[in-house]
């Protein structure tokens, strides 16, 4: 993160992981610079896993300010995955005030944008754009993160739990993990509330 004043600034705002029968919700909020290479984007689920990689590193190393929220599979079943995701992009934007707290003076002129239809509890000027994450730089900033941040999880939860295959199908409800679930019974991060789906 750059050390140096941000005085008015888009954030943008995505989430990763609502479909998932297993696992959390992530959400990313991105403020970019001017400079950055804005080429490396793209819709993070059109672009190939090392494409995002390759994203994910500039994105880190380049960002004016960046966060990363979570809402864990517990939580999405106690509130609903709408809310569940909400809350991780509130999360999200309040680690990233954090974190320029420490290296920038923040400002009152930033202002979010937020992929789909609705907008988390933050105190700032907030608006839902649908496809956001194919149209606005820093939305497919943050969609590239949040994405590539859930998939390193899930390849995590896939060496804990291997018969479940999470390190390839990141718990999204494919044939074969809803085989999975069938003949081992719901993993330790199985969203419950999910469980008419199987």
């Amino acid at each position: 993160m750059n050390p140096k004043a941000i005085c008015q600034a888009i954030c943008g705002i995505d989430e990763a992981g609502r479909g998932p029968l297993a696992g959390p919700v992530c959400a990313a909020a991105v403020i970019l610079p001017e400079e950055f290479p804005l080429g490396i984007l793209g819709d993070s689920k059109k672009l190939s896993a090392s494409e995002r990689d390759e994203a994910r590193l500039l994105i880190l190393s380049g960002a004016l300010a960046w966060g990363i929220g979570w809402a864990s599979h517990s939580e999405i079943d106690s509130i609903n995955i709408l809310r569940a995701s909400l809350l991780a992009m509130k999360r999200a934007f309040e680690e990233m005030l954090n974190k320029m707290a420490d290296t920038a003076e923040i400002s009152a002129d930033i202002s979010v944008i937020v992929d789909g239809l609705h907008v988390p509890d933050i105190p700032v000027p907030c608006r839902a754009m649908v496809k956001a994450d194919a149209k606005i730089p820093q939305v497919m900033a943050a969609s590239i993160l949040a994405k590539t941040e859930r998939d390193s999880y899930m390849k995590e939860m896939a060496i804990l739990y291997p018969q479940y295959g999470y390190e390839k199908h990141k718990g999204y409800p494919t044939k074969a993990h809803r085989e999975a679930i069938k003949r081992f019974g719901p993993s330790p991060i199985q969203r419950m509330s999910f469980g008419k789906r199987h």
